[in-house]
């Protein structure tokens, strides 16, 4: 099987998981995941992590995925996050 490319990866996690945004970036063979979505809320770094391979794991398995990053926010804690890596102090 041939690797999956971003919107592939992106389309199987926005259908299985209904989650309010999905940020997929390929390099290599190492893929990053950025997930958003209200599942998310008051659960543990690696209960988040398990819910987004769940819909993953049959092409992780084939080799259509193999390294895989994940990031998974509220939407709250996203905004957030994007102050943060989109803030410059030089400004």
């Amino acid at each position: 099987m041939s690797l999956m490319n971003n919107k592939q990866i992106k389309d199987v996690l926005m259908h299985e998981l209904s989650l309010e945004e999905a940020h997929v970036t390929i390099q290599g063979t190492h893929v990053q995941v950025i997930v958003v979505g209200k599942q998310f809320a008051g659960i543990s770094r690696v209960k988040k992590q398990q819910i987004v391979y769940t819909p993953l794991m049959k092409y992780i398995l084939d080799n259509s995925i193999h390294a895989v990053s994940i990031k998974a926010f509220t939407t709250e804690e996203w905004q957030r996050y994007r102050k943060v890596i989109t803030h410059n102090p030089h400004d």
